[in-house]
């Protein structure tokens, strides 16, 4: 124990280093405090190892471990019988991604692909080259390891929409059970409501360890509007409510720890750790998938699926996977020089994001937002380590969330139209290091609108658009499976998106000058924002000019492998997430989604995978069964002529 404790220390810094940087010199007394108050985060048995050796066949290879894929490595191995194969390009996890405040602090890091989208003139003009930054998740747990850890399910609507458009098996009632059967609901109060709510699951959900005297504000500021507090995940989504997050102990639970860690001596699951699939393998003439080509420590791989591939590599690396296989738009195809498999249109379209105006910021008066150098001390370190709370705890500041109607939203059916992401910071709380980078912002927009603000107590409101009606796409940028593709997201591209905005942009200035906010000295720092300084301030042709500036990605990629009924020319997967016209491959991540959710997306990719792992097994177990007997009928009948 003596030899093993201080090797352990040396590993765990020497990967938060790489991570983060020397920036924080409090990385080696935090590391050194949590290996000596919790020895068992430590353990090393505690992580999925990545097997020596991958066999030459499985029944399943699931491509991609993160939200989905992690869900799907769990349940598919609950069948003894069944072997599978998990590929991750990226690697573990470490003591540092579990921090929850350092997750800004990924962005741009070892465990983030960096994708960037192509230049807009309609959005991210105050972006590097007018290009937004797409953080994903290039590790095992995927984007659920860099995450917020916000747990929204969405809006019954939603699902209920999905069914409509063609989709049996996705309405609200079929999916909610999918939603409890994950879930540790850590509340007591809301676990009373076994309606919505279960405890049990591998996912925990909590609330915030730690809060600033701001979260309660932000709910008496909501009543003050006539918005109610309530549970967003529950009977009615339209109100207010402290963030539930999915946390446990006060550290991040990404899908990586809650369903693969319990599952790591399970010997009908291998995990392979830093294999970068590059290709579908296809049978030409059956049409049938039957394994993957991977590249690792830089040597190329095949390995065979005896029953399925499946695709959770997200909705830039699910799309493009397709498309390097020959699975994808004819002329696109044709263009890459890529032999065509299967013509299927829909492939990398419909692109579909939330996204927020950010730096609406509020200044306060008094030393209580969160200011990251206050905050990174010897004391936070401790308080984290000892009593799993704290400031380290923080979720970068958001502590609440609200779900309001514009004059664009019919108020009746309780479907709002804009999400309040609200913060106990901004854009200037830490001086203007990381988010600045994390965001993509240029020095000039920054140093003009932020700089003179640097570190001062503030309050967020970020309003995010829930339905889009803007639609982008992504294409290859070549036939080299390494290289990114290019993304076009066409942000604000409709019109209704910038009108829906700039009403979320109105109802946040309204809620800034509430008495409750109001009672902390609450006022908007309005510096003209450049490109905009020419429009008189507060018109809407200033908003609508503003919102095209600082546009944020709430990094909720989804629709590019959409799910849909035959008759539907843009569906790429049927509604048992089975890809058109290729035997044996499915897609199974926030790809399938036909419209993007109300509010995070997270938990509905979890339940995306819960209700696809069951759709496989009632297949190959309950589905094979009722198929011998159906053939044994026929066989029967034929004999009797």
């Amino acid at each position: 124990m003596a030899i093993l404790v201080p090797t352990l220390l040396g590993s765990a810094v020497k990967a938060a280093t790489a991570l983060l940087g020397t920036k924080f010199t409090i990385i080696p007394f935090l590391v050194a405090s949590m290996a000596y108050f919790n020895y068992d985060l430590f353990d090393p048995e505690n992580q999925p190892v990545s097997v020596a050796n991958v066999l030459a066949e499985y029944d399943f290879v699931i491509v991609g471990g993160g939200s989905a894929g992690s869900v799907l490595a769990n349940r598919l191995t609950e069948v003894a019988d069944w072997k599978v194969l998990l590929l991750e390009a990226g690697g573990p996890e470490n003591e540092i991604t579990d921090v929850p405040i350092f997750s800004l602090y990924l962005h741009k890091s070892k465990v983030d692909w960096k994708y960037r989208t192509q230049p807009q003139k309609t959005a991210c003009q105050a972006m590097v080259d007018e290009r937004c930054c797409w953080t994903r998740g290039k590790v095992l747990g995927g984007s659920s390891v860099l995450n917020t850890m916000l747990y929204i399910r969405g809006n019954r609507r939603d699902y209920d929409y999905w069914a409509a458009q063609g989709n049996p098996g996705w309405s609200y009632e079929e999916v909610l059970p999918y939603f409890k059967k994950s879930m540790d609901q850590r509340n007591p109060y809301l676990a009373r409501d076994t309606r919505h709510h279960a405890t049990g699951g591998y996912q925990t959900v909590q609330d915030a360890p730690y809060n600033t005297p701001l979260g309660v504000a932000f709910l008496e500021a909501a009543q003050e509007m006539g918005y109610p507090i309530l549970d967003v995940n529950g009977a009615h989504q339209t109100g207010f409510a402290l963030y539930q997050y999915t946390m446990r102990r006060g550290s991040r639970c990404s899908t990586a720890k809650a369903f693969l860690r319990p599952i790591r001596l399970r010997p009908n699951l291998h995990v392979s750790m830093f294999s970068h699939v590059t290709k579908v393998l296809v049978d030409p003439k059956s049409k049938r998938a039957f394994g993957v080509e991977f590249l690792r420590d830089g040597k190329r791989y095949t390995v065979k699926a005896r029953k399925e591939v499946i695709l959770s590599a997200g909705a830039v690396n699910s799309p493009q996977l397709l498309m390097l296989s020959g699975i994808g738009p004819r002329q696109h195809l044709q263009e890459m020089g890529i032999p065509l498999v299967k013509d299927s249109p829909g492939v990398g379209r419909n692109i579909q994001d939330h996204i927020a105006v950010g730096g609406l910021a509020f200044l306060i008066d008094y030393p209580i937002s969160f200011v990251l150098s206050r905050f990174l001390n010897l004391q936070s370190a401790l308080r984290y380590a000892i009593t799993e709370d704290g400031p380290l705890t923080s979720s970068v500041g958001l502590e609440a969330v609200g779900f309001i109607n514009t004059k664009y939203a019919n108020a009746s059916d309780d479907w709002p139209d804009i999400e309040f992401m609200l913060t106990s910071s901004s854009t200037n709380s830490d001086a203007g290091t990381q988010v600045k980078k994390a965001h993509g912002l240029s020095d000039e927009f920054y140093d003009t609108v932020f700089r003179k603000i640097d570190e001062k107590d503030v309050f967020g409101v970020f309003p995010m658009m829930l339905r889009p009606k803007s639609r982008g796409y992504l294409k290859l940028a070549s036939r080299d499976p390494l290289a990114h593709p290019l993304i076009y997201p066409n942000y604000l591209t409709h019109p209704d998106d910038v009108g829906v905005l700039r009403e979320g942009v109105k109802a946040a200035l309204a809620f800034g000058q509430t008495a409750a906010m109001r009672r902390f000295g609450a006022r908007f720092h309005d510096t003209p924002w450049p490109n905009c300084a020419h429009l008189p301030a507060y018109t809407d042709e200033y908003w609508d000019c503003a919102i095209r500036q600082y546009t944020m990605t709430i990094y909720h990629m989804s629709g590019t492998c959409k799910m849909g009924p035959a008759s539907d020319p843009g569906a790429v997967v049927d509604p048992r997430l089975r890809v058109y016209g290729i035997a044996g491959l499915r897609v199974i991540d926030a790809s399938i989604m036909p419209t993007i959710t109300n509010g995070n997306i997270n938990a509905p990719v979890i339940m995306i995978g819960e209700r696809a792992a069951d759709m496989i097994k009632d297949y190959w177990l309950t589905g094979k069964i009722r198929r011998r007997r159906s053939n044994n009928i026929t066989c029967a009948n034929e004999h009797e002529r």
